[in-house]
């Protein structure tokens, strides 16, 4: 397991300087006017939002482990942001009827089942006039199973294992000593994967898709790893089905 997921206040350093660098550059390129009322699905400890917070929008997370909200209120506190986080599943709440000129849902849609639901629940807190930045990456991409969340060195860097049968995926997993929490959380997102084509055929029953970028390189990877982000092909990205296996995180921005 990368040191990055134990650090969960490096994790959200991270985060905020991707966000500053990439994500808040492409919503302003299809936004030129960047919303200022920010609502994220899944916000983890905050870190995206905190990029936006610098910037004077008023940011809100949700994200159903507790954990992960209280870890956020703590960081921004210490850095003297403001933010309001919510422990809970998006769509229980109750107390949340404001509506935002722009959600973000990054790294999320892959971990949600009913996508269709979820997709169509989203716009009970859009604005008019809002729009939703989508960023995930393809199922078929060498790590589009998490397995960097493995304890074992081996597993952890090995590509594509997410794609073998389910049996021998868990053979795997266990030959490497994983714990049984883990191979059922790597079991869950290879149950609830999300190709490319998958999410464009949802995401268009109720939504306009108003830009979409493909990334042979992550953005996040120049955080993370060093290296420099980089756009997949034109070409390949054009080419349905092929695209997965080299996008390791698709954008795109979806509008009513």
């Amino acid at each position: 397991m990368q040191e990055r997921h134990s650090d969960r206040e490096r994790y959200f350093d991270e985060q905020a300087r991707t966000t500053e660098k990439y994500y808040i550059p492409y919503i302003r390129k299809c936004c030129p006017e960047l919303p200022q009322e920010v609502l994220e699905v899944g916000c983890g400890e905050g870190g995206n939002l905190f990029s936006f917070a610098q910037l004077g929008c008023s940011v809100t997370g949700v994200d159903i482990a507790a954990g992960r909200i209280a870890e956020a209120r703590k960081f921004f506190a210490e850095r003297g942001a403001e933010g309001t986080f919510i422990a809970s599943d998006i769509f229980k709440l109750t107390e949340l009827e404001h509506k935002f000129s722009l959600i973000l849902v990054h790294d999320v849609i892959e971990h949600i089942d009913d996508k269709a639901g979820f997709l169509k629940g989203l716009k009970r807190y859009l604005a008019p006039g809002g729009v939703v930045f989508m960023a995930f990456p393809a199922w078929q991409m060498p790590f589009g199973g998490h397995q960097q969340i493995c304890k074992s060195w081996l597993a952890s860097h090995l590509p594509f294992i997410h794609l073998l049968p389910k049996l021998l995926y868990v053979g795997l997993l266990r030959l490497c000593h994983e714990k049984q929490e883990t191979i059922n959380e790597l079991l869950s997102i290879k149950h609830t994967q999300c190709s490319i084509e998958s999410f464009r055929k949802i995401a268009l029953g109720e939504y306009k898709i108003i830009n979409q970028q493909f990334y042979f390189i992550n953005p996040h990877y120049e955080i993370k790893f060093g290296i420099k982000p980089r756009k997949l092909s034109p070409i390949i990205s054009s080419i349905p089905f092929i695209r997965n296996y080299f996008t390791t995180s698709f954008f795109c921005i979806l509008k009513i």
